[in-house]
């Protein structure tokens, strides 16, 4: 066992690995999402940023009661990548939600898919 710098072994830790065969990719991909950003329920993911005329991914999180949440722009690029490349035969010229407590991504329908202003 390697020493540290105080002269003691290190103890091992256990890995905290995610399984291949322990639920399906776009549920694991929920539960990281759901660590990501903590308190979220539902991710919208696009190709358009409401700043941007050009295609930008980009990412709206909301609560269980369909508020906003901050998200640094860190998390909402990563996020929207995360789930484009989870989902590649969706339609990406339309917004998406993922919901969080079941992985299942569905096309955004209603006023609230490209009007909100982002944030």
């Amino acid at each position: 066992m390697p020493a540290s710098r105080s002269g003691r072994a290190l103890a091992a830790q256990p890995a905290k690995a995610v399984e291949p065969a322990d639920g399906t990719r776009q549920h694991r991909l929920a539960v990281l999402l759901t660590d990501m950003v903590p308190g979220a329920r539902i991710i919208r993911v696009s190709q358009h940023q409401p700043s941007q005329t050009w295609p930008s991914p980009y990412t709206r999180a909301y609560d269980e009661r369909g508020q906003p949440m901050p998200l640094n722009r860190t998390q909402r690029v990563a996020a929207a990548r995360w789930v484009i490349r989870a989902f590649p035969e969706a339609n990406w010229d339309e917004a998406h939600d993922l919901d969080l407590a079941t992985g299942t991504l569905r096309p955004t329908a209603g006023p609230r898919a490209h009007s909100d202003g982002g944030r």
